[in-house]
């Protein structure tokens, strides 16, 4: 098994928890959803002496994607978005930014398609599609490592809204249940926002898993 780490930082008003992954023996990383304070996480890999591999986000809400440019400017990494999420990034209303007084788009480098696997971090990551916070949601699947990388679709004891723009009660639902009832109950949750949980723990805690 690879030697990964995974530190979050709390990024941006909302307090988004950007991950970064790490493989400490050859000290390439992965930065998961750099949702704003690109200069905190660029001095985290600095003083870590890490090189990003790539920025991959979970789905294109501003304060998710807010500080994707300039920690592309400060890495050179490429950005990864699952295809169907390309128009919400790139619509500063869909997107909930305008909302909020600003204007973010942002147009990712590489389209990838659900069940694709990503090789990073000499290891294997699959690309989960989980429609229903957003229509291009995706989790990120580490299946060696048991890490799922889940954005907004699952927090403790919770899931993400789906008042927004492409959002869906019933698509998240059909998501919920797939994560729920297909992935080892050992597999440890990083979410968007709040503390990590597990797919076993969410089987019996979450208020739409519970009895799963």
């Amino acid at each position: 098994m690879n030697n990964l780490s995974i530190t979050a930082i709390q990024v941006g008003p909302i307090q988004t928890n950007c991950y970064i992954v790490a493989n400490e023996d050859t000290k390439k990383a992965l930065v998961f959803d750099p949702g704003e304070d690109a200069n905190k996480i660029y001095n985290y890999i600095n003083q870590c002496h890490l090189t990003v591999e790539a920025i991959l986000l979970t789905h294109g809400h501003f304060d998710h994607i807010t500080g994707v440019s300039d920690l592309v400017r400060l890495t050179n990494a490429k950005v990864y978005m699952l295809e169907a999420e390309k128009d919400l990034a790139m619509d500063d209303r869909m997107n909930c930014s305008a909302m909020f007084g600003q204007r973010v788009t942002l147009f990712p480098d590489i389209l990838i398609k659900n069940q694709e696997e990503l090789s990073f971090l000499d290891t294997k990551i699959k690309v989960i599609a989980t429609p229903g916070h957003t229509k291009g949601s995706v989790c990120y699947f580490f299946e060696e490592n048991k890490i799922l990388i889940s954005g907004d679709t699952l927090f403790l004891e919770s899931y993400g809204r789906t008042d927004f723009p492409t959002g869906s009660d019933f698509a998240l639902e059909r998501s919920l249940t797939m994560l729920l009832t297909t992935l080892p109950q050992d597999v440890v949750v990083y979410p968007g926002h709040g503390p990590k949980t597990t797919i076993g723990y969410e089987q019996k805690n979450n208020p739409y898993g519970s009895g799963v």
